[in-house]
């Protein structure tokens, strides 16, 4: 089964003991992976650990929306001018734990969005408790950017409809596979198989079958299963359609090199 984890995190202190083991575990297992910052240090280390078949996101996640001034701004712009960065994010709207950054969060998010505008680069989207928000704000970029994924999909089918009208990629992480996630697997059946991505958001939300231990990439084969699973999808058919959906979204070809438009 070839496979591509989407989003890991494989720069997080969760891998200080044995990054370079897991690493090896993840380019045997799959294609290729995407290791995806969510502050300006993690957008660095992440490039710090790029390699063949490793590529790399920059961006800032909705928690810090401080740090997106115009140095931040400049920042991401030197990063993303490495030829192994393939997108901007992660980004977008968290209002999870309160509400009171909201005009920081809005701001922060259009002006990464507009970076990615700019540089022609797909976008990683985080959305959480933002649903309606985040599609507003989309919205008025969705023309100019080159691609959009909502990453870790936690929305229900509603929200997903919406989104793929917007012309968005809807990528799904190991919750997808929890005993209570049905509304997830709801979502996951209603997205066309061309806008379905994968991931594992490693070192977070193990799946079912590894559910309480550390998550690394290779267990996206996983979130693949319970896909495939809740869609009545062969998984190998599905894994091909992912993997051909991720060089794509992320214009890698198929050596795993970045397309030159």
């Amino acid at each position: 089964m070839t496979l591509v984890d989407t989003h890991c995190h494989l720069q997080d202190a969760k891998f200080s003991d044995d990054r370079e083991e897991t690493i090896a575990r993840t380019l045997a297992a799959l294609e290729w992976c995407v290791v995806i910052g969510d502050d300006l240090p993690s957008s660095r280390a992440g490039l710090d650990i790029t390699r063949d078949r490793i590529y790399a996101a920059v961006g800032v996640h909705p928690y810090y929306p401080e740090t997106v001034d115009d140095a931040g701004i400049a920042s991401l712009r030197e990063l993303a001018a490495h030829d192994r960065v393939i997108a901007i994010g992660e980004i977008g709207l968290d209002y999870h734990l309160g509400g009171e950054d909201v005009p920081a969060q809005h701001r922060a998010f259009n002006r990464q969005l507009e970076l990615a505008a700019e540089l022609q680069l797909p976008v990683v989207i985080h959305s959480r408790d933002a649903a309606d928000d985040t599609l507003a704000i989309m919205a008025d970029h969705c023309k100019t950017v080159p691609d959009i994924v909502m990453h870790c999909f936690s929305g229900d089918a509603s929200f997903a409809e919406r989104c793929v009208v917007l012309g968005c990629y809807i990528s799904f992480a190991g919750n997808v596979s929890f005993p209570k996630a049905e509304p997830l697997r709801e979502a996951a059946r209603v997205v066309p198989s061309d806008r379905l991505l994968v991931e594992t958001d490693a070192p977070y939300l193990a799946p079912q079958p590894r559910r309480g231990k550390r998550c690394e990439p290779p267990f996206v084969q996983y979130t693949l299963e319970a896909v495939a699973t809740a869609r009545g999808d062969d998984p190998e058919v599905l894994a091909r359609q992912t993997t051909e959906n991720a060089h794509r979204f992320f214009r890698v070809s198929s050596a795993s090199k970045p397309l030159v438009d």
